[in-house]
């Protein structure tokens, strides 16, 4: 031929011409034949060896243009609910491309992590770069694994994992043995039946103290960084202006937050009138002036749904810069807030509220146990000032809502909450309970009746909103509770609208005696699971009708949809809720509410790590605790100091067989008659404490006072047992007050 292409002729051609890109396509386009098919299979290799275009069996192409038909993994919906992609494989110099998926009845649900054969159409300004119709879905999101790289292998640290995971020479990921890693399942089965892993990150030693809310992080697929452009936005964040807002600067909103809190969203005060009543303010941190509907934050903020808190550090919904300076109402700094005006009268009932879109300055942050501490008569010199003017109406304001609650009649659960403490280097100085004071109960009054007057403001006004729901228990959980009760010589009325009155008559019953923990227990396992949602189901557990989340939004991202909400109903600015935010709101409630399980799951995780850490050092102790739960492998006791869990494996309890009753939660011995059953006292001694999985196992050796014989059963009966058929009537007691 008179004239070969040059490289740049080729590269043009192959841009152009995505879908015609093999050797011989190109050929065919130049002419090329013969002999100058081996200059061209020349050229094609310099081009791939310089990184000018990729070859992908016998076809090339250009790496920053994407082809007709690729593979793209799944992003996951955005704050509007559009599903996005990116390229499964991307070896360009040009940023990844961004591809837009386009649903059609039909095609199946696309989730994050997913990949799929998508035929694309390049688009121009727009903040995508292509459009993507689906020709099929080919994979979902592949299986992590979190484990102990040992040399060939993972050893995941999951309590129910029974298999190791085998790892080909090159899947290491440059992992060194008994460091702790991520991986992802790929391929089929090893010759030795155990499944494949390729490391996708190491996570260093998962011996130090730190890993342990590391561990909860990754397994659980909590998102713990920020991308740059979410950074930028909140670097770029400047302070808010007063302009348009009501001035509350002249009241003392005061904070009272744990001793160790990381922000303050939340601010009141009160102001008692001659008649009786009060004017309470609640003033809310406003984080939707900051963060606003579709822009980089808004989109991590909904990915996160919540912050999650783990006993060394917080994963936080929003960067530091928003959630601990400009968005955190600290004393004595101008804040932007939203605030409602609430008018009770002397019995706490509501008379009237306003909302209004303010601006602040908190005169102090005061702890729970600052708080309290002046009003019981030791305060500080800081809370000595305030005692008069601002604490003392708060607390006789409480004391009127008390009148409502006790009218009212939301659930009274008593369940103490674990505080774990660490030294400076991340190690288990003490497991307490934490204390809970009048100034406790202040506050979350406050903030449910700040809530409540969210959820009837924006239903007079019309306006979509998310709604708290908390629907009442199922009929099997209240029959399984009505169970326990009476196994305990209690008893939960039957043929009745179940009300929490009801409920909080049982639990007084059982108030002062050694079932109280049992039953509340158990009470709280018969409830129904709390969560959002843009219809109104009311909400069970508060006795309300009408409940939202609006006193929180620097932690969860429902507060900050209620407050646009607001900014919405109110024509309060542009920065409200959108037409996008409607019309997903209920895909994001879903999510929300999917974000909420996932970090309670990971908090309590790491809950049971830390304690498995605290008791490794006790394992031979003796303890106290009580039956808290029963399965057919055995028995579960929580420990009364620290509130740990531990199993007795069924193997474990003696030389007979015990039989698994269901309906009743009890264990029965064929021998002995010996029953076990929920709430019963007993004594323990620590056989085995794994810190890396959490899990603590006991040995049980009395049960209410009596002891136990633990002598193994001979061969296989050790392990499984089987039923003598002898049946004798001794009885461990429960013993009453």
């Amino acid at each position: 031929m008179k004239h070969f292409p040059s490289k740049d002729q080729v590269l043009e051609f192959i841009r152009d011409n995505p879908a015609k890109s093999t050797k011989r396509d190109i050929a065919k386009a130049f002419g090329i034949k013969g002999q100058d098919r081996i200059e061209l299979k020349r050229l094609l290799k310099e081009l791939a060896a310089d990184g000018h275009v990729t070859q992908k069996r016998r076809s090339f192409g250009d790496p920053n243009v994407m082809p007709p038909v690729a593979v793209l993994a799944i992003l996951g919906p955005d704050a509007d609910g559009d599903v996005f992609a990116q390229p499964a494989e991307w070896h360009g110099d040009a940023p990844v491309p961004r591809i837009l998926m386009q649903h059609r009845d039909g095609d199946p649900t696309l989730g994050k992590g997913d990949r799929a054969l998508t035929r694309l159409t390049e688009v121009t300004g727009e903040d995508h770069t292509h459009t993507g119709r689906l020709i099929r879905k080919i994979g979902s999101n592949p299986s992590r694994v979190l484990g102990i790289f040992r040399g060939d292998r993972i050893v995941p640290i999951d309590k129910g994992a029974n298999k190791d995971w085998l790892v080909r020479e090159g899947d290491d990921g440059g992992a060194k043995d008994g460091e702790l890693v991520e991986a992802e399942a790929i391929g089929s089965r090893s010759r030795m039946g155990l499944p494949r892993a390729k490391v996708t990150e190491v996570l260093g030693d998962p011996g130090a103290a730190r890993s342990v809310s590391l561990i909860a992080i990754h397994q659980h697929g909590i998102p713990d960084h920020f991308d740059d452009e979410v950074i930028s936005q909140a670097d770029a964040a400047e302070p808010a202006s007063p302009h348009g807002r009501t001035d509350l600067t002249h009241l003392p909103l005061v904070t009272i937050d744990p001793s160790d809190a990381r922000d303050h969203d939340d601010a009141c005060c009160a102001i008692a009138h001659d008649d009786g009543s009060f004017t309470l303010w609640v003033a809310i941190a406003d984080v939707a002036h900051y963060v606003t509907p579709g822009s980089p934050l808004d989109r991590a903020a909904r990915d996160r749904g919540n912050s999650t808190y783990f006993p060394d550090r917080v994963v936080p919904m929003l960067p530091d810069v928003l959630s601990g300076d400009l968005c955190s109402l600290h004393e004595g700094v101008d804040r932007p807030c939203m605030a409602v005006e609430i008018r009770i009268n002397a019995q706490g009932q509501k008379l009237s509220h306003q909302f209004h879109r303010g601006w602040m300055n908190s005169p102090a942050a005061l702890s729970y146990e600052e708080a309290q501490e002046a009003v019981d008569g030791t305060p500080t010199d800081r809370a000595a000032g305030l005692l008069d003017d601002v604490l003392k109406p708060l607390f006789a304001a409480y004391e009127a809502l008390k009148i409502a609650r006790s009218d009212r009649q939301p659930l009274e659960l008593d369940l103490p909450e674990r505080r774990i403490e660490l030294t400076d280097d991340g190690q288990v100085k003490s497991v307490k309970f934490r204390d809970r004071f009048d100034a406790h109960k202040l506050i979350e009054e406050f903030m449910v009746l700040a809530n409540v007057c969210a959820a009837e403001t924006l239903i007079a006004k019309r306006q979509p909103l998310l709604f708290r729901n908390h629907e009442e228990p199922d009929q099997d959980k209240l029959d399984s509770l009505r169970e326990t009760a009476k196994s305990v010589g209690l008893t939960l009325a039957k043929g009745q609208v179940l009300q929490t009155r009801h409920l909080n008559k049982l639990l007084n019953d059982a108030a002062g005696k050694e079932e109280a923990e049992l039953i509340n227990i158990s009470t709280l396992r018969s409830m129904s699971q709390a969560y959002y949602g843009p219809e109104n189901m009311s909400h069970f557990g508060l006795a309300l009708k009408n409940y939202a989340h609006f006193t929180s939004p620097i932690r969860r991202y429902a507060d900050l949809l209620v407050h646009r909400a607001l900014i919405t109903a109110h024509g309060w600015g542009d920065d409200g809720l959108t037409n996008a935010d409607m019309d997903g709101i209920k895909a994001t409630g879903e999510h929300i509410s999917m974000t909420e399980r996932r970090s309670m799951l990971a908090e309590r995780d790491t809950t049971d790590r830390y304690l498995a850490r605290y008791m490794a050092d006790r394992v031979g102790n003796e303890f106290s605790g009580r039956v808290a739960g029963i399965a057919k492998f055995g028995v579960f006791i929580k420990l009364d100091e620290t509130g740990a869990d531990g199993l007795v494996p069924m193997r474990e309890l003696g030389r007979e067989y015990f039989n698994y009753d269901r309906d009743t939660q009890t264990l029965v011995g064929s021998d002995t008659g010996t029953v076990i059953a929920l709430g019963q006292r007993a004594l323990v001694r620590v056989a085995e404490a794994e810190a890396m999985t959490g899990g603590l196992l006991f040995d049980l050796l009395e049960l209410d006072s009596a002891k136990l014989d633990r002598r193994s059963r001979p061969g296989k009966a050790r392990r499984y047992g089987k039923p003598s058929g002898k049946k004798k009537t001794r009885k461990v007691s429960r013993r009453r007050k």
